[in-house]
């Protein structure tokens, strides 16, 4: 399911105008991507958790010259989903492998 798919349901589901719900999901995905950047982690109850996580610095090696390099530590954006959500998942999807 892409973003498209996704703002046209959300249209049909509620009557509200595709561009209207195209400008909410942007808003939505720019919050969450502005208060990552930020160093913010978002909570979102139910569906899950997108935080922050921090690598520490390592070294590794390059192949081809057969040299070490230092990769400093750095932050990556990361999604965990909710206990509720996956146990959702687990028991549809056990459902669908019965059936095919």
């Amino acid at each position: 399911m892409t973003k498209a798919d996704i703002i046209s349901e959300i249209s049909t589901k509620t009557g509200i105008e595709k561009v209207d719900v195209q400008e909410t999901v942007e808003a939505f995905f720019k919050v969450i991507k502005n208060s990552m950047i930020g160093g913010e982690n978002v909570y979102v109850r139910g569906f899950g958790s997108f935080v922050v996580k921090k690598r520490a610095q390592k070294t590794a090696r390059n192949i081809s010259k057969n040299t070490a390099i230092i990769i400093p530590e750095h932050f990556v954006p990361s999604f965990k989903p909710a206990k509720v959500f996956v146990d959702k998942v687990k028991s549809n999807s056990k459902k669908l492998s019965v059936e095919a």
